[in-house]
């Protein structure tokens, strides 16, 4: 269920898109940002990293797509939260104890700090590379396309493309993990 919430303006602006456009669609995603990140404080009195790095982004980039009626920051906008969180992530292998990743996952599972640290390596240059992926589908790929042929490309890699990658990325690294899990001594066990 959190998956189809973080997913929530994402979807809202693709079904604009498809009926209205891509200056309905930024609007739409813009309003269900606030409404996501507003509403997930209100039932949980606090925020999540990636919601307001995604709001603040889409804020700016979506408020000056709509001022100047133009689609190029739009199409920033994914780049720009990718490479934020590439250096969120990237930074946390040299400030703190434990990486971002692992502060993520670490309640769940028990992984050695060295595979911690590649899972962390894995996940900056990751989010990096979607980055300029994202750059070079919304700007350079198709170059000899009509602008709303490619705007249709940009919108349906943006939403089917990159959410594919993620998911297949994700898996190949859960596979990774699996390898390295240590197992904590079962507590029933322990007390006969």
């Amino acid at each position: 269920m959190k998956f189809l919430y973080d997913l929530f303006p994402l979807l809202l602006f693709f079904a604009a898109f498809k009926l209205y456009g891509i200056y309905v669609a930024t609007a739409v995603a813009i309003a269900a940002s606030f409404v996501q990140v507003g509403s997930f404080w209100l039932r949980h009195r606090r925020f999540e990293t990636m919601h307001l790095v995604t709001l603040g982004v889409l804020a700016v980039f979506g408020g000056l797509t709509l001022l100047l009626q133009d689609d190029t920051f739009i199409k920033w906008k994914p780049t720009l939260v990718y490479w934020i969180l590439a250096a969120l992530v990237l930074g946390s292998q040299w400030v703190g104890r434990k990486t971002a990743i692992e502060r993520i996952l670490g309640a769940q599972i028990s992984l050695p700090p060295a595979v911690w640290a590649r899972q962390n390596l894995s996940w900056g240059v990751f989010f990096a590379a979607l980055g300029g992926l994202n750059l070079y589908v919304a700007f350079y790929y198709g170059l000899d396309l009509e602008p709303a042929a490619r705007q249709e490309i940009w919108v349906n890699f943006k939403v089917f493309g990159l959410l594919g990658i993620t998911l297949a990325f994700t898996l190949l690294q859960g596979a990774l993990m699996a390898r390295h899990i240590i197992e904590k001594p079962d507590k029933d066990a322990s007390a006969s």
